[in-house]
């Protein structure tokens, strides 16, 4: 079966927490929200990994401070993951591939 005929997954899930996909062409209203939408999880993680380093090299953190930074880094983890595993099932990966072994 093709990642067309699957759906994309999207960047974004139900209330429930489920993974939403999409069927079409590429060339509709969703996807271009989706793709928007992945693009700016894609800067807020460049702009959070930056966040990261300055607070990484100071001396004095809090162990509150860390604690939100782990939360937020695991977060942004998650959506570029998501995003990873959508364009990568776009671009045709083999079916036999599996994710976890790289």
């Amino acid at each position: 079966m093709t990642s067309s005929a699957q759906g994309r997954l999207l960047p974004w899930t139900s209330p429930e927490g489920r993974p939403c996909y999409l069927v079409g062409d590429g060339t509709g209203y969703v996807s271009r929200l989706a793709d928007d939408i992945e693009d700016v999880q894609l800067a807020m993680a460049g702009d959070l990994l930056g966040h990261a380093d300055e607070l990484l090299a100071e001396r004095r953190v809090t162990s509150a401070e860390l604690h939100y930074l782990a939360r937020r880094l695991t977060e942004s983890l998650r959506d570029v993951k998501r995003v990873a595993e959508s364009r990568g099932a776009r671009l045709g990966r083999s079916p036999g591939h599996d994710p976890g072994s790289n």
